[in-house]
């Protein structure tokens, strides 16, 4: 869910390195990188419809789409020089270094550069 389709689609398409497949705009588009598809649904949507129980559907929650990038610390760099907004900052862990930064929405992205591989024996 997205509170502006083509203010997603340009976040995506102009930071994130997608391809716009799709556009409804205002109501859906779809991108894509590679093999994955990204539907953006917004308040116009089918998507948007309120559930039986009454709930709206909305942006900003914690469930993310994950990016693989081979430099986490450059593509930090050049996200913060295009005001992109961070969630955090960099942790590393025993499979790699991530960072949440959010679309213009509040959806969160992670970024995560994969830790080298042992040499195999």
């Amino acid at each position: 869910m997205v509170d502006d389709v083509q203010e997603a689609v340009d976040f995506y398409t102009g930071h994130l390195g997608f391809a716009v497949r799709t556009s409804a705009a205002p109501a859906f588009a779809d991108v894509t990188r590679g093999n994955l598809r990204l539907l953006l649904a917004g308040p116009k949507s089918s998507a948007g419809r309120p559930m039986p129980d009454g709930r709206t559907p909305e942006p900003g929650g914690w469930n993310r789409i994950h990016l693989i990038v081979p430099d986490i610390a450059a593509e930090v760099a050049r996200l913060r020089g295009e005001n992109v907004r961070f969630r955090n900052e960099i942790v590393s862990g025993p499979g790699g270094k991530q960072i949440l930064i959010e679309d213009p929405a509040g959806n969160v992205v992670e970024l995560f550069e994969p830790a080298a591989s042992p040499p195999s024996r």
